[in-house]
């Protein structure tokens, strides 16, 4: 590839071009859902059945009017399922195209970060350590480690070299690549190593496949296939077709409906037996009344409740800059006592800039100077030389961009030189080593640079003078500055044959070397951080540092930004030495963890979530993988994180900020208050409805609720869970209080009881005036209006009562939403049809309302609500009296 091109990458327009004449990159995967496929799922519904049912015994009878309103109804119910469908899966589509894997190219000779389906054929991929690769591509630059075990089941990475021009063409690296994936399967079927094929041919000189992973190293790759063409989109659809599982709530609603279901038909079954042999009636109408009482019965609002408010909440979160990759983290946002953050880019701006060097007698701080003294030379070549020239941490890129500014013109900057060998930063040596050719064949030159008390020990220094760098380290980290230690060394490798490498030695420590100064960074607080803070301990979210700086460091920023009022601190070290006990009793009393590797936070996520926190965790980098998991909210940097992070993650900030997070808890607490409004009013307005069709058939009354009015009432329940309460603004003090148990439910026995008692007062109060009515020569008809008119407003007033529970339901009305005005004047409307159409009016069995039934009526509305009222104060004082005992304990 000319070198030029290789910088250049495509043009806009060319990528475009390609991109319309190819497709977007995309795996087979799962398509939306078709019209035929909800109406499908909507005529296998229960409700669905029962609706049928009842219009065909309807036609039995031979009353057409009634049989043709209900199937009418089928039509309406298929309906406002597919809206209802399609507004939850254009939330989740949104939220998928968001989520969708990203990539690094380079266009018009500028690198873009695009959306992985807009990747085309002969883009140029920027690899990273982390990344998740978006297309099959030839490595043309630099050097990889990839886990390829999505395609082999191997764990161990492969390295990964460029191609040269003597060893294939890039054109012929291109359709061997293609010829890999086609023949890429389990991994029985790959060739073996010893096939001599031109997959393997390829392979052994930088074949790089879709959805592998970036273990290590930096490079520069030309897209050779996409989307199905690739090795994985060959293997099958399986790897891309997932599904969202089902969330805690999801599953225990799905559980009540159906132990609900099985009651209702039970009940429906002994009404029907009832109604025939006791009451004597005729079979059919006692069919009726039974499946009249099975349609009361059966909640079949709640799943509907959880899958729309939970989608339309991820949505509503994203707009807030935070991505739900999952949507059943949601409903964990509400419960979150713990918030382990990481410091770098989390609590601060993540622009790391050297702030400060020292040797073991001159400091050098670049603010006011104009030259570097030539006494800092080598300390400022040698951190160059220990960093890669293209690095990906921010500290590198502060490193490189430092040196080359006061090193400028100076023979310590050494452009382009690669390492022969390197030694990677480890959990056992907090330090990386790079070798590198020197002037004598049989001598290697060592760059060296981690953590200052690590690269002391390498330096092999008496007690003296690590005491000497300990308190210089102490002096700048207690200013919020990162430190590292920098040091060099020569090694004499033995005599080895010209094309084989040295024996390196298996580690560092096996080296000597001399120690240069140190290095200190800066990294400033995010402005908005010491306000989300405040905020969080406000909402009873205790905040957690989790980082792997200098405990000074932690201590010093923790103080900047009002995290803690503790000054404890403990470190990996320390964590290491206690045992699970020991250590979650420390984590009672302690905000602060410094000098933290990948599995000490792994360890503190699980310890804390074994002590009954329920904890989110930032993170962005591979080995902060497991512990995302890990977390009961994972959260991953959007901007500096890695795609593997991402992928671990619940949840992304796409800008990193740490007020995203407090917003994204504001929002999960106003979506968990909103389930559970919805859920009170389900149940509270089917314990009136129930009681108004089984009730009649045991004292021998006329019936008082027909299939069509429960149609009728089910028209009005649906759009006011799904819409009005799912867009109620959040509750006056919402991050004033503590979080709610991880254990509380909204179908939890006290938050059910307080619904049933609503439900129930409203029920009896119906069933009295029924009782007045028949007793005072009320027809049937009569009655019935007034109980369903009664009963339509009574919705309307349940809406009300379960907005807000610390204040009354008339209060709630003075303070009208958009939708809530849009379903009372639907109510409204409807009743006014019901009683004012004649056809309509006689269709359901309604008679025109007099004096005395509108007057019963609005008496009866007003009876509902002091009762309403009652129950609130009630369940105020009993709360009151709970949290009281609670907090006495």
């Amino acid at each position: 590839m000319p070198e030029a091109f290789a910088r250049q990458g495509l043009s806009a327009s060319e990528a475009a071009r390609r991109l319309a004449d190819q497709g977007p990159n995309l795996l087979p995967g799962s398509e939306p859902k078709s019209t035929a496929a909800i109406v499908r799922e909507v005529v296998t519904e229960p409700m669905f059945l029962m609706l049928l049912a009842a219009g065909g015994i309807y036609l039995a009878l031979g009353d057409r009017g009634e049989a043709l309103f209900l199937l009418s109804f089928v039509f309406v119910v298929i309906g406002i399922t597919l809206v209802q469908e399609r507004k939850t899966q254009r939330a989740l589509e949104s939220l998928r195209d968001l989520s969708a894997p990203r990539a690094l190219v380079i266009r018009d000779g500028q690198e873009q970060r695009i959306a992985g389906r807009e990747v085309v054929l002969g883009d140029l991929l920027v690899l990273h350590e982390g990344d998740r690769i978006a297309a099959d591509a030839l490595l043309v630059d630099g050097q990889l480690e990839v886990d390829e075990s999505l395609l082999t089941g191997e764990a161990v990475p492969v390295s990964k070299l460029p191609a040269t021009t003597g060893e294939q063409p890039l054109a012929n690296a291109a359709a061997s690549v293609g010829a890999s994936a086609a023949s890429a399967g389990p991994p029985q079927a790959r060739p073996a190593p010893s096939g001599g094929s031109a997959a393997h041919e390829v392979a052994s000189v930088g074949a790089l496949f879709a959805s592998t992973v970036v273990t290590r190293g930096v490079g520069l790759a030309e897209v050779c296939a996409i989307a199905a063409h690739t090795a994985v989109g060959r293997i099958g659809a399986d790897l891309a077709a997932t599904t969202e599982p089902p969330s805690t709530l999801q599953q225990r609603s799905r559980k009540l409906v159906r132990q609900l279901g099985v009651a209702a038909l039970l009940l429906a079954s002994a009404q029907v037996l009832l109604g025939w042999w006791w009451n004597d009636q005729p079979l059919l109408e006692s069919l009726l009344s039974g499946i009249a009482l099975a349609m009361a019965i059966l909640p079949e609002e709640i799943p509907v409740i959880l899958t729309v408010f939970l989608a339309l909440g991820a949505w509503r979160i994203s707009r807030h800059k935070v991505l739900t990759r999952r949507v059943t983290a949601v409903e964990a946002l509400g419960a979150i006592t713990v918030l382990a953050v990481d410091k770098t880019g989390t609590l601060t701006v993540n622009r790391m800039a050297v702030a400060e060097l020292a040797t073991t007698d001159a400091h050098f701080q670049p603010e006011g100077a104009d030259r570097l003294a030539e006494e800092f030379h080598p300390l400022l070549e040698f951190a160059m030389l220990a960093t890669p020239g293209d690095p990906f941490d921010p500290m590198e890129k502060a490193i490189q961009h430092f040196g080359h500014h006061w090193l400028a013109g100076t023979e310590h900057v050494h452009e382009g030189r690669e390492p022969e060998f390197e030694y990677a930063l480890s959990g056992e040596i907090l330090a990386m080593t790079r070798v590198f050719a020197s002037d004598h064949p049989s001598q290697h030159l060592l760059a060296t640079k981690g953590a200052p008390e690590a690269v002391a020990d390498l330096c092999h220094l008496d007690v003296a003078q690590r005491d000497a760098i300990g308190r210089q380290v102490e002096n700048m980290a207690e200013r919020g500055l990162r430190v590292l230690g920098v040091a060099r060394g020569r090694w004499s490798g033995q005599a080895a044959a010209p094309a084989a490498a040295p024996p390196w030695p298996q580690s560092q420590h096996d080296f000597d070397f001399e120690f240069l100064g140190l290095v200190a960074l800066a990294d400033p607080p995010r402005p908005e951080v010491p306000a989300a803070l405040a905020e969080c301990r406000q909402a009873g979210v205790r905040v957690i540092m989790m980082t792997g700086d200098h405990p000074a460091t932690a201590l010093a920023i923790a103080r900047q930004v009002g995290l803690s009022e503790r000054p404890d601190v403990i470190t990996g070290a320390e964590i290491e030495a206690l045992d699970d006990a020991t250590l979650r009793q420390r984590l009672r009393h302690v905000d602060l963890c410094a000098r933290l590797k990948p599995q000490h936070k792994l360890r503190l996520v699980q310890l804390l979530r074994a002590d009954g926190e329920v904890v989110a965790m930032t993170g962005d980098g591979v080995n902060d993988a497991p512990a995302l998991k890990a977390a009961d909210v994972g959260i991953a940097m959007g901007e500096r994180g890695t795609d593997v992070a991402r992928e671990a993650a619940a949840l992304v900030l796409l800008d990193d900020s740490f007020a995203r997070i407090v917003a994204a808890i504001r929002q999960g607490r106003r979506i968990d208050d909103n389930i559970r409004k919805a859920t009170r009013f389900v149940f509270a307005v089917h314990v009136p409805i129930i009681a108004l069709a089984l009730v009649p058939t045991l004292l021998q009354w006329p019936a008082l609720l027909l299939p069509v009015h429960i149609v009728l009432l089910q028209l009005l329940i649906d759009p006011t869970c799904a819409v009005v309460l799912e867009a109620e603004p959040e509750a006056p003090g919402l991050m004033e209080r503590p979080p709610r148990p991880a254990s509380d439910s909204p179908f939890a026995p006290a938050a059910l009881a307080y619904a049933v008692l609503q439900g129930a007062g409203i029920a009896a109060v119906l069933l009295l005036c029924t009782a007045w009515l028949s007793a005072h020569g009320g027809s049937a008809a009569q009655i019935r209006t007034v109980v369903f008119g009664t009963l339509m407003l009574n919705v309307l007033l349940l809406i009300l009562a379960n907005r807000d529970l610390a204040r009354p339901a008339f209060l709630s009305a003075m303070a009208p939403t958009t939708w809530l005005w849009r379903i009372a004047f639907a109510m409204v409307t409807l009743l006014v049809a019901v009683l004012g159409l004649p056809w309509l009016r006689e269709l359901m069995g309604l008679a025109l309302p007099g004096a005395r039934e509108l007057t019963l009526a609005a008496g009866l509305v007003a009876l509902c609500l002091v009762w309403l009222e009652l129950v609130r104060v009630l369940g105020q004082r009993l709360g009151g009296a709970r949290r009281g005992n609670q907090n006495s304990g």
